[in-house]
């Protein structure tokens, strides 16, 4: 049986992984048989995102923070307020410029299932480390 969709969403109560140094995402829908995930991601001060790509849709808002931003063969820089499209298998990576995070509110579509195994996985070594 599925969990019931969340209407509201509260970040800080959201689940949240290291995806690798320097990057870390917080899942904020997607969990409860919703069709699109939304999650936050931030690349933390001095840290970049290497160039990679995924079948996934994704489209976004920097929250906060600004990069160098490239999508396929574009780059810029962006900031607090900017809009970005990344479409399925282009591929795509960050830099954060500056002293704060930069946060990416992404959407994608399909939910991203490797994100939820990650979740899973995670859940189940602190499951191990409590026994």
């Amino acid at each position: 049986m599925q969990k019931e969709v969340p209407y509201f969403i509260v970040p800080a109560d959201a689940p949240r992984f290291i995806q690798m140094v320097g990057l870390e995402t917080t899942i904020l829908t997607g969990l409860h048989g919703e069709k699109m995930m939304m999650v936050l991601n931030d690349t933390l001060p001095g840290h970049s995102v290497p160039l990679h790509s995924h079948p996934h849709e994704q489209v976004g808002f920097v929250y906060a923070g600004k990069a160098k931003l490239r999508i396929g063969d574009k780059e810029r820089i962006v900031q607090k307020g900017d809009f970005y499209c990344i479409p399925g298998n282009v591929p795509h990576g960050d830099t954060c410029i500056g002293d704060e995070p930069f946060v990416m509110l992404d959407i994608f579509y399909p939910v991203r299932e490797d994100f939820i195994e990650k979740l899973k996985l995670l859940s189940n070594e602190e499951s191990k480390k409590e026994e």
